[in-house]
């Protein structure tokens, strides 16, 4: 047994590892993160370990075929660490592991089929890394499985039916782009203890079969598209505690027993179609249709009948005198997708839309902060100048935008009112979750009036970056019907607090059909933008007046990743005479890519600890595959431009390649 985990050693794990005594069984290194370079092969010469316990290190790399060839492994325990690559397909052959834990790396590529078949596979942890693909029904066949944790990735495509798993007590799928309904096989898993598939795309209804799990304790499926009613029987699980349901677009009357009586226990919000249950959750009452008595019901029969028939031959005449105004109402937020919320509401949230609450003022609207007090939330609210051209088709973009796409880097809606403000005029606002640490612009242009903000670090910048790019992704490739921003610009990144990136401002998106981008047509039925959009960020060929595209986004991300490396934005003076921010970072990358950096960034890199930036440093790497990302999104012809899977793929490896240098 060799065990110094948590011995603070530092340095690189070295070759001669591999030459100990053939009987060693157990390795156990690492624990703070002082451990560096690569796992090295020659472990793979240890063939009687029965144990590799190695995590919270900065060691890069993959680990190599080599692993295959421990045939008595049994535990293969790698959180934690910077690895990078696929699963190597020789773990598929060592029958006896009984734990795999590759939590918090960088592995990618596909969940391998064979590990289902691994004959005593007990707990299965791949959570936090980038793999990709569909889930492998096999693995939800392993009937030696207990725990099987794989959230935090990018799968997608539907859950597979799952096996005779009498043993498994924890399942986590979340945080991936799972889709379809959840199978209703689940609820023969009869020791589950855990389920979580929240933050995902499931449909469906709640599988009635989920009342059979005597043993749950906890049930997270929040932020999904389930419908319907909640399961009943959820109520009479005597063991959970713990239940959210959270933002999806379930309706109707809640149970009032079981757990639904702990509402300290319990998430519901987000579904508003919901109604009773306990007090203590403050939900409206489910409305009560009245028994009418029979002899009122002849006298309206009476009277309905012949009012009806006139009213049937006055309906064409009434739709054609207000088809205008219908076509415009029609198009509002559908009210079961979001709650209501009174004008009443919003001019208290915001002390009447008050000139100190003002966070925010563009072309089509104005964003106010405000306190909502049901529930109690600090909002931004965006009011909608109706008086302004194209700014009532700016609220029905951005509402149809937002409607059926949810990404965790997407400016989360709250809710939507359409009515008549004070004056008898027509008032329409968004409300938005309030992000504690506005937009992207402020940090990069801080405007010298005393609020100094936090400098904006490259890891930072990396990760506003990579959160961005995920969310065009997500509406450019992952969307039923994909969008295009149109408007992508600092401004519109608002930032949580959390630093986490939020894309928002749909308001001139459009929506483009797959088939069209499969068979090349023009997307000119879709709609020309024209100059929409924001002067500097504008892809060249909109002012020739081609068509709308999704490189017209690319092209805009490139020019917010170059502002956001050279703190100048696109119109900056000093941008004249035919010069642009691409060309002024195109002409100086190579030879001169410390120069064009913006101060707080040449101030860090001075301080890195090699702060001579010598072209074969990590850090100065990385600086220029982040350069190059960018002068890739904004090659002049659109059709050589990267699209913005493969730019966030890039931005993922350069993210993960800075992190590993800097040994974080």
């Amino acid at each position: 047994m060799l065990g110094l985990y948590g011995n603070q050693l530092q340095g690189v794990v070295p070759s001669y590892i591999g030459n100990l005594s053939s009987s060693l069984r157990y390795i156990s290194l690492g624990g703070d993160y002082n451990l560096s370079g690569v796992l090295p092969s020659s472990i793979g010469n240890l063939r009687n370990l029965n144990w590799i316990a190695f995590g919270h290190t900065s060691v890069v790399g993959t680990i190599g075929e080599w692993i295959g060839r421990l045939e008595n492994l049994q535990g293969l325990y790698v959180p934690r660490n910077n690895f990078v690559g696929t699963i190597p397909s020789s773990v598929g052959n060592l029958t006896k592991l009984v734990a795999i834990n590759l939590y918090g790396n960088g592995f990618t590529g596909l969940i391998l089929s064979s590990v289902g078949d691994l004959p005593q596979l007990s707990v299965l942890s791949l959570g936090r890394n980038d793999f990709h693909g569909t889930m492998p029904k096999e693995i939800l066949r392993t009937a030696t499985l207990t725990k099987c944790l794989v959230y935090d990735n990018n799968l997608e495509g539907l859950i597979p039916g799952f096996g005779n798993l009498q043993q498994l007590t924890w399942l986590d799928l979340s945080s991936n782009k799972l889709s379809g309904e959840i199978p209703a096989s689940l609820g023969t898993c009869q020791q589950l203890q855990t389920i979580q598939m929240g933050q995902n795309f499931l449909s469906g209804s709640i599988p009635a079969s989920l009342g059979n799990l005597i043993n749950l304790a906890m049930l997270n499926l929040s932020q999904n598209n389930l419908s319907g009613t909640i399961l009943t029987a959820l109520s009479d699980l005597q063991l959970l505690s713990q239940l959210d349901l959270s933002n999806n677009h379930l309706e109707g009357e809640i149970p009032r027993t079981g757990a639904f009586r702990n509402v300290t226990g319990i998430s519901l919000q987000g579904n508003w179609g919901l109604c009773g249950g306990v007090g203590e959750l403050h939900m409206p009452l489910c409305p009560v249709v009245p028994h009418e008595q029979t002899r009122r019901s002849k006298t309206l029969v009476k009277i309905l009948v012949p009012t009806l028939g006139f009213l049937v031959l006055m309906v064409p005449v009434y739709l054609k005198l207000i088809r205008k105004r219908t076509s415009r109402i029609q198009l509002s937020l559908p009210g079961e997708q979001f709650p209501r919320v009174t004008y009443k509401a919003l001019v208290q949230a915001t002390d009447n839309f008050a000139e100190f609450n003002l966070i925010g003022r563009g072309s089509s609207g104005s964003v106010y902060r405000g306190r909502l007090t049901q529930p109690n939330k600090l909002v931004a609210v965006k009011v909608f100048h109706l008086d302004m051209q194209d700014a009532d088709r700016s609220y029905m973009a951005e509402c149809k935008a937002l409607r059926n796409i949810r990404h965790r880097n997407l400016l989360p809606i709250l809710t939507a009112c359409s009515t008549i403000d004070s004056r008898g005029k027509d008032f329409k606002a968004l409300v938005y979750e309030y992000m504690a640490n506005g937009n992207l612009d402020t940090w990069l242009h801080p405007t010298g009036d005393g609020h100094v903000l936090h400098r904006l670090g490259l890891t930072q910048r990396i990760d506003i970056a990579v959160d961005i790019a995920d969310a065009l992704q997500y509406l450019h490739d992952d969307c039923r019907s994909p969008i295009i921003h149109c408007d992508l610009k600092p401004s519109n990144i608002l930032l949580d607090d959390g630093m986490i990136a939020h894309l928002g401002d749909f308001g001139i998106a459009r929506f483009y059909r797959r088939s069209m981008l499969a068979s090349g047509q023009d997307l000119g039925s879709v709609a020309s933008i024209g100059l929409k959009g924001t002067i500097g960020y504008i892809a060249p060929e909109y002012a020739r007046g081609s068509n709308i595209s999704i490189s017209g986004d690319v092209y805009s991300f490139g020019v917010v990743l170059m502002e956001m490396l050279t703190g100048k934005r696109p119109t900056d003076p000093v941008f004249c005479n035919g010069l642009t921010i691409v060309d002024f970072v195109k002409k100086s990358y190579q030879h001169e890519a410390l120069h064009i950096l913006d101060a707080c960034l040449q101030e860090e890199c001075h301080e890195l600890p090699r702060s001579n930036m010598e072209e074969d440093d990590s850090a100065y790497q990385c600086l220029l595959s982040l350069i190059e990302v960018a002068l890739s999104c904004t090659c002049q012809v659109p059709s050589e431009r990267m699209n913005m899977r493969e730019t966030a793929a890039k931005l993922h490896a350069i993210k993960m390649s800075y992190r590993a240098w800097r040994g974080s």
